[in-house]
C-alpha cells in the first residue's frame, strides 16, 4: 500500500480504501512510541464500530492505548496472526502490520482524516 494515499487519525490510525473497505492499521511512529508491544486486543468480525470510538486495544511495557475505528462501519475481517506474532506491528505497518478491515458506511468520513504530509507535520509537533 503507498503511505502516501492513505489517510491519518490524529489518534495515529492509518485508513487505506479500496472501494468501500478500509483497511486500519496504526502508523510507523504510533508503535515507536509505544515502544515494545507485548499484546492486542482485536474487535470481532461482524462488530458495527462508530468513527472515533474505542475498537481494542493494544499494550505495550509502558501502557495500554486505545485503538480507536477511523471510520464508521462493519468489521469484515481481522488480522488474527498479530496475535501470535506482533511483528509485524513494527517491521511492516502498513502492508503485513494491518489491524482491521471495516466496510465503510460513510466513506466521506475520511475527509476529515490527515493526509500522509499533514499527519507527518502532526508528528513533528509532538
Amino acid at each position: 500500500m503507498d503511505v502516501s494515499s492513505m489517510k491519518f487519525a490524529k489518534t495515529h490510525e492509518w485508513v487505506a480504501l479500496n472501494g468501500d473497505v478500509a483497511t486500519i492499521g496504526i502508523s510507523d511512529f504510533a508503535v515507536k512510541e509505544l515502544t515494545d508491544v507485548v499484546h492486542i486486543e482485536l474487535p470481532s468480525v461482524g462488530k458495527t464500530v462508530t468513527a472515533g470510538e474505542e475498537m481494542g486495544e493494544i499494550e505495550s511495557v509502558k501502557a495500554v492505548s486505545d485503538l480507536y475505528a477511523p471510520v464508521s462501519g462493519e468489521i469484515v475481517e481481522v488480522n488474527d496472526s498479530l496475535e501470535a506474532d506482533l511483528g509485524p506491528l513494527s517491521d511492516d505497518p502498513f502492508q503485513a502490520g494491518w489491524i482491521v478491515k471495516i466496510k465503510a458506511s460513510n466513506p466521506t468520513e475520511l475527509d476529515a482524516l490527515m493526509d500522509h504530509a499533514a499527519y507527518q507535520a502532526s508528528c513533528e509537533s509532538h
